[in-house]
């Protein structure tokens, strides 16, 4: 969320920085809740969160690189698999 990342000595600038941090982590916390299902209780990880963002970004890089069809491999079975590949909370 960069709350580690400011270099901001100004009072106002670092508040507006620790809300933007905050918000980012409420915003995923949020979409973790959502996708949670209800009878389960959540387990959230922020380093999760990112490392499927990332997961995300390559998958779809390759596909497009590789010019392949986005739909017949985002329905393969295995397809979840590597977008949770080294996911802390599952």
């Amino acid at each position: 969320t960069g709350l580690s990342d400011c270099q901001a000595r100004d009072v106002k600038k670092l508040d507006f920085h620790f809300n933007a941090s905050f918000t980012a982590l409420n915003l995923a916390k949020l979409d973790a809740h959502q996708q949670q299902s209800a009878q389960k209780p959540l387990i959230f990880s922020m380093a999760s969160v990112k490392r499927r963002a990332l997961n995300d970004h390559l998958l779809d890089t390759f596909i497009s690189m590789l010019d392949l069809s986005p739909t017949v491999i985002k329905s393969h079975p295995n397809y979840q698999n590597l977008r949770a590949y080294g996911v802390i909370a599952a």
